[in-house]
């Protein structure tokens, strides 16, 4: 039975895999855990060392003590990267965990060798996001007023809220809130770390045009489409996520 590891002075637990020094490092996304990451760098004969975390608020990491934003989540993880190869590193990170790999580039660039997204929300899918139904906003609206109750509100919002925001209790709640408000556009259009994208062709959480979009912002940062599959690509098509972040290994922009 696989066994888990604690890091940064146990406040995370995750697992690596292969038995040299770690040279990537691998997040995975909201609701998830680092298991998704297994099929990829956990296959026989890779040669490089993987080490994959549980952020916190997921499988066995406990959440953190306050409502963190994606640069919180970047800033715990800065202490993981002194337990891995004493070189920079590849960073990969699947839809939340590449927010959070997006912030780290920017906190410590110097130990980033490269990054790989894959199903990031880093912008808003085209059209716009979906609008909250009607009776959401007018209950709000009463709510910012003082004549609308807190419970009333919890059970609109469970009502309302995505599958998501519906599935996260206690601090991930707010945790979830928080991320759903954030902008990450100057950061990418700022990157100073190489980028690939890795991306199923038929997502649907998080269409293959924001992927274009961002890579664009980048300054066409490498695209690699990877045709029938969805938005857990890390588990679909483990191959294809593997062959683009191998430390060495490069794509040509699409």
């Amino acid at each position: 039975m696989p066994v888990l590891k604690s890091f940064a002075e146990g406040r995370f637990y995750g697992r690596t895999w292969g038995d040299a020094p770690p040279t990537v490092l691998a997040l995975h996304g909201w609701r998830r855990d680092h298991r998704d990451f297994e099929a990829a760098f956990g296959a026989p004969g890779v040669a490089h060392g993987t080490l994959a975390v549980d952020l916190p608020g997921f499988g066995a990491t406990p959440p953190p003590a306050e409502a963190w934003g994606s640069v919180e989540y970047a800033r715990a993880l800065v202490p993981v990267l002194d337990e891995m190869s004493d070189g920079p590193v590849v960073v990969v990170g699947h839809s939340f965990g590449g927010r959070v790999a997006l912030r780290l580039a920017h906190l410590v660039p110097g130990r980033i060798e490269r990054l790989v997204f894959t199903g990031v929300p880093f912008l808003p899918r085209a059209g716009g996001p979906r609008r909250p139904a009607p009776a959401f906003l007018l209950a709000r609206r009463l709510h910012r007023m003082g004549l609308v109750g807190e419970a009333r509100m919890d059970a609109l919002r469970d009502r309302y809220g995505s599958a998501d925001y519906r599935a996260a209790t206690g601090i991930m709640r707010s945790v979830f809130v928080r991320l759903v408000a954030e902008t990450y556009a100057d950061d990418l259009a700022t990157l100073a770390v190489p980028a690939t994208l890795v991306w199923g062709e038929d997502d649907a959480d998080v269409p293959l045009d924001v992927a274009r979009r961002a890579a664009d912002l980048i300054g066409g940062a490498p695209l690699v489409v990877v045709p029938g599959v969805g938005h857990l690509l890390p588990i679909e098509a483990p191959g294809a996520l593997l062959a683009e972040a191998a430390p060495g290994s490069t794509s040509l922009p699409a």
